[in-house]
């Protein structure tokens, strides 16, 4: 199985060179990942990499699904996000938590990329605080009915199936939902004017008056935040760890070979020693993430229950990570580095997104401190 993945991970690298990279800036410019690319990701099983075999997914073990992770994400940010969202948060989610009707009817249908998923968590006024959820439902006789708006939702313009979250309008009971997009009164209004994830399809998604069959819950009713949303988050949480280092890495190298060819005061640039150092520093610290990244993917590979803080220590260090060696990359291209006709640009403006998905590095530094302070205060 190690040296089936092994082999996966080369031919990946290889569809990314002839596939995507070429690419990955018209996608940014256009605002729209092309139906085409989607078909032949699932044709290669990118969007199933992670899932049961049972499903038609490949079963990647967490280290090497985060190595794949790193392999589309130096290439582009959009496609990863794909993956992330559709694999990871909706994907893993059913694989988890749903029923054996529901994985016989989605995972399939997810494997193959026929059905895109979509998280619905976020909304205008919460985005951190995912308890604060203002979209609500109500049961009825035959199952039950949610009205709210979710917000910056990835893919959400074009996604089949939102496993949406949601609070009872009579207690503060949370619930996960598959809601498919033919629902009468749902309906998503795309988002433009990003500084990021342009190509990501985010749209505005409106619930009103949605019915949902019963056989639709996911996970158990009042059970959508303290498991499915805190699962999905984890999850999503590790892929978000692994975006910023192949961020970082694609960084690196752009600095390294513009560094190589561009000259000034009668000299290359990577022949100043205040460059050299800016490179050092870049390769020790996109190094320093990745260990962490590995480091995660081992403990969660095990089971081990110290992996879920690994992950989320892993996600602070290397979205701050991607920023630094983001800023210097443009810092080191000059004027250069601020024009879309180089890729520092682009990945400085992906880099900030990762300090605010999957929640923020302030909300995610409480998380970690509390848990130091439990862990110290007992022993």
């Amino acid at each position: 199985m190690v040296d089936h993945q092994e082999h996966f991970l080369k031919e990946a690298e290889q569809f990314v060179k002839h596939n995507i990279d070429p690419y990955a800036t018209s996608f940014d410019r256009s605002e729209m990942l092309p139906r085409e690319m989607i078909d032949k990701l699932a044709e290669k099983k990118y969007l199933s990499a992670n899932l049961p075999i049972k499903y038609g997914g490949l079963e990647l073990s967490p280290v090497n699904y985060g190595k794949f992770t790193e392999i589309i994400g130096k290439s582009c940010s959009a496609v990863r996000t794909l993956i992330t969202v559709h694999s990871t948060l909706v994907g893993e989610s059913i694989s988890r938590w749903g029923t054996a009707n529901q994985k016989d009817k989605w995972l399939p249908l997810i494997s193959a990329g026929s059905v895109l998923g979509a998280f619905a968590l976020s909304e205008p006024d919460t985005g951190s605080d995912a308890k604060g959820i203002q979209t609500t439902y109500r049961r009825t006789a035959d199952g039950y009915i949610l009205n709210g708006r979710k917000k910056w939702i990835s893919f959400g313009g074009i996604a089949n199936v939102f496993l949406t979250i949601a609070k009872d309008e009579s207690s503060e009971s949370i619930t996960a939902f598959l809601v498919e997009r033919e629902s009468k009164g749902l309906c998503s209004t795309p988002i433009s004017g990003m500084l990021a994830g342009r190509a990501t399809h985010l749209a505005e998604i409106e619930l009103d008056h949605v019915e949902v069959p019963a056989g639709n819950v996911l996970g158990k009713v009042g059970s959508g935040f303290t498991y499915v949303v805190n699962h999905a988050l984890d999850h999503g949480r590790y892929s978000i760890a692994w975006a910023g280092v192949a961020i970082a890495q694609a960084a690196l190298e752009e600095m390294v070979k513009y560094t190589r060819t561009r000259s000034q005061f009668g000299k290359k640039l990577c022949e100043f020693e205040s460059v050299q150092t800016i490179i050092s520093n870049a390769t020790i610290d996109v190094e320093a993430a990745r260990s962490y990244c590995i480091r995660a993917g081992e403990l969660r590979g095990s089971r081990d229950p110290e992996g879920i803080m690994m992950t989320t220590m892993a996600k602070i260090f290397s979205s701050r990570v991607a920023m630094k060696v983001c800023t210097d990359a443009v810092q080191l291209h000059g004027a250069n580095g601020l024009h879309s006709d180089f890729k520092a640009e682009r990945l400085f403006r992906e880099a900030k997104v990762l300090e605010i998905i999957e929640g923020n590095t302030q909300v995610l530094e409480k998380v970690v401190s509390g848990a130091v302070l439990s862990k110290y205060m007992s022993s």
